[in-house]
């Protein structure tokens, strides 16, 4: 694990939406290697009745928590980090189903670029100082194949609004997110990458869009662990994968111009 070779101590992960599928099967993992887990939920009442027996459990498992689809939970959620951590894995996410049609995060925003990209986005902005003092350090963005190019005419999808382009256009925002991380961040020690993991994982989320599921959970959560804490991968940043490939994302992702001007526009949006 990053840091666990040059610190006197195991690292300390920060596991978003850990109440479920491949967060949850990723905090168990990587509790039961010694690791101290900050497991995040929306809620203490959620967190106790999805993973109540992690909490409880053998392993350093600690409860975080916030609801990402509140800029202010997700500011109070990271003061509950301590002042060194060592890998943020950005997990937590909403899929394309949405059979209630376009809706809103509580600061107005489209609710699927809102909890599946900026909330992450601010997250790695006000962890960054906790991230540089465990370096070598790690950002994991799980996002998916499923990537749409953003409009930035149109980036809260006010007109012809679509739930998979709405999943879609997020989750390529968090691959140009990793992207800039990496190249912020990498003199620092603090490498930054994003991954597919699996196709269609017998998750929640999968199950309640009525997809029939594809890979079993099991090739997900090595292909983030392994970008999480696998030893092959120090100093490897700023790389697409899909699994345990290293794979090309959509085009716009490799596009500086269009990179900034969505890091711009983010950092307006969540006040920074």
């Amino acid at each position: 694990m990053p840091g666990a070779d040059t610190l006197d101590r195991m690292p300390t992960v920060l596991v978003t939406g850990a109440t479920d599928g491949l967060g949850r099967a990723l905090a168990t993992r990587l509790a039961g290697e010694g690791a101290t887990v900050l497991a995040h939920a929306r809620s203490e009442a959620r967190a106790r009745e999805t993973i109540g027996d992690l909490l409880d459990g053998p392993g350093d498992v600690r409860l975080v928590t916030g609801d990402l689809a509140s800029l202010e939970e997700v500011r109070a959620l990271a003061e509950q980090v301590p002042d060194r951590l060592d890998v943020l894995v950005n997990n937590a996410g909403i899929g394309s189903s949405n059979p209630e049609g376009r809706a809103l995060s509580e600061d107005g925003y489209e609710l699927r670029f809102a909890v599946n990209y900026l909330a992450g986005f601010l997250l790695a902005a006000l962890l960054r100082d906790r991230l540089v003092a465990a370096a070598p350090a790690r950002i994991v963005n799980v996002a998916s194949d499923g990537q749409m190019a953003i409009d930035f005419d149109d980036v809260m999808l006010e007109d012809g609004y679509s739930g998979v382009r709405a999943y879609c256009q997020s989750k390529l925002a968090q691959v140009m997110h990793a992207f800039d991380l990496a190249g912020e961040l990498g003199d620092a020690g603090v490498t930054a990458n994003a991954l597919h993991p699996a196709t269609y994982m017998p998750t929640k989320m999968v199950i309640a869009s009525g997809t029939t599921p594809v890979s079993p959970l099991e090739d997900g959560l090595e292909a983030t662990w392994r970008l999480a804490a696998g030893p092959g991968l120090d100093g490897v940043t700023g790389r697409y994968f899909f699994g345990t490939d290293e794979a090309r994302a959509d085009a716009q992702a490799y596009d500086l111009d269009a990179r900034q001007r969505l890091r711009e526009l983010s950092e307006r949006l969540v006040g920074l």
